[in-house]
């Protein structure tokens, strides 16, 4: 067999699932980010319930939440303003009252268009709106170009558009149990590349590939993701389409306890989206759809922060956000369509931020966005360029390769 094709051979069989960085383990101390992208377009209405808002019963009449009250299972108070959906009353709560997480609402993008594709590039790329969009060059990966020395790594099937530049990263699917390499054939390719420029990469495909083989085995993994049940034909297809392929919540808490331990270990950066999140049908209130995928997504931060223990944890923020949020109003089939203004989480051990952060307006029909959606008061190059700035300690040029042009705003959140 010619060098060139053994060649192709050894790298599709050891890095097949894109599994080709550095194995450097991370220092003691060093700050670390999960970005967690629900895609689907969430009702960040039912996670951050404006409890004391008459026009969100109002308009939402078979879909609002209660407050919770004795005999009644309903939004949890986080403040005057702010109640908490009751799904994550186990999970995420006991992080906002020990100060490890904080909600942003009014967040998102200046994109209007309230198309899943367009506004999820948008947010992934991290590029001002306007001017002509670079496809290769995804936010993630100019941060990680910026911090030099420290690995990135996308828990998905193919590396997404947020990870894509010029910095090599790496990808692991959680749909597929990684296989050990084959020694016989590590051993050929290791005596065929000796003394070669490609020896050292080949031996970090097989090792790392090894390693994920090691830490995942033994459980089942997350599947493939579906729409809310209900929806036929076209809206069937765009929901799905959502989703991009990103795994489904349901099993995400396993999932979670994995990529913790190799973020401990190694990662600075990590990526990994959770489709499912599009509830045009019958997304529920205190309970249903939505609240089981809430649950099963904030049991999955609570594992993350637990798996990496106490030390790293403190090191670490965890960024969740969506691509809009959902319109006010309830919809006929009691669900909710796109809309514009979201709520973005920021979760990590070490915050100075209260339960809720950011400039906000009363929920309110004239604080409405086009009179459907809510506003975007905080936007979201802005909001991370303050986040990146302090966790990561960026000079203001490091900053504007991350996000160009961007004003970062400083909230307070560490």
């Amino acid at each position: 067999m010619q060098r060139r094709r053994l060649m192709q051979t050894g790298l599709m069989g050891a890095a097949g699932l894109g599994l080709a960085g550095r194995l450097l383990a991370a220092p003691a101390g060093s700050p670390r980010l999960l970005f967690v992208f629900l895609r689907g377009g969430y009702d960040a209405c039912s996670l951050l319930v404006p409890g004391a808002s008459t026009y969100y019963r109002e308009v939402r009449p078979n879909i609002a939440l209660p407050m919770a009250a004795p005999g009644v299972k309903g939004a949890l108070a986080l403040n005057a303003d702010w109640a908490l959906h009751p799904a994550l009353e186990t999970s995420v709560l006991p992080l906002v009252n020990a100060h490890q997480a904080t909600f942003i609402p009014f967040a998102g993008t200046d994109d209007t268009t309230r198309s899943h594709f367009e506004t999820q590039d948008s947010i992934e790329l991290g590029q001002p709106l306007g001017g002509r969009r670079d496809f290769g060059s995804g936010f993630l990966n100019r941060l990680a170009g910026v911090l030099q020395g420290r690995d990135a790594i996308a828990f998905t099937d193919q590396l997404p558009l947020v990870l894509r530049g010029s910095v090599n990263v790496a990808n692991l699917s959680l749909k597929t149990e990684p296989k050990p390499g084959d020694k016989g054939l590590r051993d050929a390719l290791a005596g065929m590349y000796r003394d070669h420029p490609l020896q050292g990469r080949m031996a970090e495909a097989f090792e790392v590939r090894e390693e994920a083989a090691r830490d995942i085995a033994g459980a089942g993994m997350a599947g493939p993701t579906t729409g809310a049940s209900g929806p036929t034909g076209a809206m069937a297809g765009e929901m799905l389409a959502a989703n991009r392929n990103a795994i489904n919540a349901k099993g995400f808490e396993l999932e979670a306890r994995r990529i913790a331990r190799l973020m401990r270990e190694r990662y600075a950066l990590g990526f990994i989206d959770v489709g499912g999140w599009d509830t045009h049908v019958g997304q529920g209130a205190a309970t249903g759809y939505l609240a089981s995928r809430l649950d099963e997504l904030g049991r999955g931060v609570a594992a993350f922060a637990d798996e990496l223990g106490q030390a790293a944890w403190r090191d670490t923020v965890v960024v969740v956000l969506s691509e809009f949020g959902r319109t006010m109003r309830e919809n006929g089939n009691r669900g909710t369509d796109h809309g514009h203004g979201s709520v973005h989480w920021v979760l990590g051990g070490s915050l100075a931020a209260g339960p809720v952060a950011g400039e906000q307006v009363p929920v309110e029909a004239r604080t409405m966005f086009q009179n459907r959606d809510w506003p975007v008061l905080n936007e979201y190059r802005s909001v991370l360029g303050g986040l990146l700035s302090r966790q990561f300690a960026l000079t203001p040029s490091q900053l504007d390769r991350v996000f160009p042009g961007a004003r970062p705003r400083e909230l307070g959140l560490i």
